[in-house]
This record gives structure tokens, sequence and C-alpha cells, in this order.
């Protein structure tokens, strides 16, 4: 047997540079290098987008919980908490050199 996707991912216009997966709730979180974080299922379906806030707007790093929190962080130490229905619940900035 050879490896193959199980799904492929689409919805980006530009390249992707993190992606969190979450076995638990079957979810694929991914983040583009100019755009917004998209939610899609195991399987491949396009759930909505998490769109960041006016300063937040370049995804860097994301991480995604099984309660359906999602952290993510943002260049210039900008990092806020989303529901993975697209509700932001908590955002700050982090004064640190944290790349």
């Amino acid at each position: 047997d050879y490896p193959a996707p199980r799904a492929v991912l689409t919805g980006h216009d530009h390249e992707v540079v993190c992606v969190s997966v979450c076995a638990e709730l079957g979810l694929v979180i991914s983040g583009a290098k100019e755009g917004p974080c998209l939610v899609h299922t195991i399987t491949g379906d396009l759930l909505r987008a998490l769109e960041g806030t006016e300063n937040c707007l370049y995804p860097r790093l994301i991480s995604v919980s099984s309660e359906g929190h999602c952290i993510i962080y943002y260049e210039r130490g900008r990092c806020s908490n989303v529901s993975i229905n697209g509700k932001l619940l908590a955002q700050m900035e982090i004064n640190d050199s944290t790349r």
C-alpha cells in the first residue's frame, strides 16, 4: 500500500504557513501567508473562514483544542482565541521577541 492523501483542502489564495489538526473534532484549520484561517473537515469540506481583526491579518501559528478553541498567533506578537464557530473570545498582544 502506498500512502495517499485522504482529501485536498482548498480555499486559500496564498501559500499555507500553518496547520493544526484536531482528530477529536474531525477538523483541520489552516492559515495562509496573507489571508484568513480556514476551517475544513478532515474529509476536505470547507466550513468557514476565521477572519482576524484589522491588526491580525497574517497568521503564523495555530493550535486547536478538543474543546473547539483555536489559538492563533499572528505576526508582531498578536494572539487571538477564536471558537471554531468564528467567535472572537479573547485577543492580546505579546511584547516579546516571539517568532
